[in-house]
């Protein structure tokens, strides 16, 4: 989808109202597409009770706006989401040879700077919401970026919760807290999720859904598994425990 440079487009996206945005970074040359849906109760959001703030990062191939299950759920939350797209068609291809951590790597950082960008440029223009305590959510290629800013130990980040990414290891850390929601088609890379004891020390936590696929976790998939995924996020920020979440 093409969008006027400059200029805020108004949409419906599945019955919301979605604020389709294009920031540019002027050190990079960069425009951001950026998709801003808006919490269910704007009136509760003020300078004195500010309410939060989620970056939502798309996988690789997959629009920014096809994320809608989850940006929909989080605005009922209470959340202002800024849906991400990280891709643009100049930019060069996702390698897929070699050793995976190294030739991505210039687009995982690219990645965590548009987002550190975009939280200093949106700052000033949303004074009811706090982006001091930010929650980054990305799948896939969009949870590698998430990895690599939290592991950048950004103060600002409060939580991050990742949907099948692969290759960026989770932060460890207790400086903010850490959720992985994993599919069961494919392995992620050694070293990317925290062990058992490592989980326990830091309070992160893995849940894999049986019979989840990665590519169907977007707006295309099937509705069982939006589903779950919608549960496992509310009741984990609602702050149900590892334990609790494995059980449901």
């Amino acid at each position: 989808m093409k969008y006027p440079k400059g200029i805020a487009v108004i949409i419906m996206l599945w019955g919301s109202l979605v604020y389709a945005d294009i920031v540019y970074d002027k050190s990079r040359n960069r425009d951001i597409p950026v998709s801003i849906s808006y919490p269910t109760s704007t009136e509760k959001c003020s300078k004195t009770s500010k309410c939060s703030v989620v970056f939502l990062s798309a996988g690789y191939g997959i629009p920014h706006t096809k994320y809608a299950f989850l940006s929909n759920q989080l605005n009922e939350l209470g959340y202002l989401v800024f849906a991400v797209r990280h891709e643009l068609p100049n930019d060069p291809p996702l390698s897929v040879t070699g050793n995976l951590y190294k030739t991505r790597s210039e687009n995982w950082s690219r990645g965590a700077k548009t987002l550190a960008l975009l939280r200093m440029h949106f700052i000033p223009r949303y004074k009811n919401y706090d982006f001091d305590k930010l929650v980054l959510v990305g799948h896939s290629n969009g949870g590698d970026i998430s990895s690599w800013l939290g592991n950048e130990n950004m103060t600002y980040i409060s939580k991050i919760i990742t949907l099948d990414h692969r290759r960026v290891p989770l932060p460890k850390t207790n400086k903010m807290q850490v959720f992985s929601i994993r599919a069961s088609d494919y392995p992620a890379d050694n070293g990317v999720l925290p062990s058992d004891a490592e989980q326990i020390k830091y309070g992160s936590c893995i849940i894999q859904i049986p019979k989840a696929k990665h590519n169907d976790i977007s707006d295309d998939g099937p509705l069982w598994l939006k589903m779950k995924i919608k549960d496992l996020i509310r009741d984990y920020l609602a702050g149900k425990s590892c334990n609790g979440l494995q059980e449901a």
